[in-house]
């Protein structure tokens, strides 16, 4: 009997309750949390920071390594994007603009 099945499982029912517990904890507690000033300010900046560290290795590397050439899809694609963003502040735009760029130069002419 196959029970390649189990531990996938066992690992999601994990993870599930370590993030259910780690998102709740906040609420447990039925008074506020004192935050000291200096963290209040930091964590300010923590989706900015969380957001750079999830695309600058998309867009700096590719299979572990630092790109090696300008010729890599990404780079126009970033730029024409944060162009765009810079003019319109609009998300969806910013979006629209990179992949018209990415998907040519990556799909048409091999970037």
């Amino acid at each position: 009997m196959n029970h390649a099945w189990v531990e996938p499982v066992i690992a999601t029912v994990g993870l599930t309750l370590i993030t259910v517990l780690a998102r709740s904890f906040f609420m447990i507690s039925e008074r506020e949390l004192p935050l000291p000033g200096w963290l209040r300010r930091g964590l300010k900046y923590a989706p900015l920071a969380a957001l750079t560290a999830v695309i600058a290795p998309e867009i700096l590397m590719t299979q572990g390594a630092p790109i090696t050439t300008l010729l890599d899809a990404r780079l126009p694609a970033v730029l024409c994007a944060s162009a765009y963003y810079f003019w319109r502040r609009g998300l969806l735009g910013t979006i629209v603009a990179g992949m018209s760029v990415y998907l040519p130069l990556h799909m048409v002419w091999g970037w």
